[in-house]
């Protein structure tokens, strides 16, 4: 099992900055790939960015590509996701996810990967 527990969530403006951070605990030597997701009210759950555990490898979704940037300190088993640039239309409950397999493929399918945290309100104002 792998615990997945964010923080970092809040309410700003539109054209602010926040920093979500994904502490892993339990088997962390298993996960390979951590992604963030976020759903949004009466929304499916959607894919936000990922990265891979070893490796540079990064995917992102076309809303946030060039605004968020995915970052991990493994050390620490921690994912971060920093936030640049918030619009309103970035609120959501962002969920950070790990995926088990071991392969080096990133992938925004959400039915792939194995553990999920809580989640952390992202509220931007307008």
């Amino acid at each position: 099992q792998v615990q997945l527990v964010e923080s970092g969530g809040g309410l700003v403006h539109a054209g602010d900055s926040l920093r979500l951070s994904c502490a892993a605990s339990g088997r962390t030597f298993s996960w390979n790939t951590m992604g963030w997701f976020r759903q949004a009210p009466g929304k499916e759950r959607t894919f936000v960015a990922a990265i891979l555990r070893y490796g540079s490898s990064e995917y992102y979704a076309d809303a946030v590509k060039g605004r968020f940037t995915i970052s991990k300190d493994n050390a620490k088993n921690t994912v971060f996701l920093q936030m640049n640039s918030l619009k309103p239309e970035d609120t959501a409950v962002y969920y950070c996810a790990a995926r088990l397999y071991s392969g080096t493929t990133l992938t925004a399918m959400k039915n792939e990967y194995n553990y999920w945290g809580q989640g952390t309100q992202v509220t931007v104002s307008s």
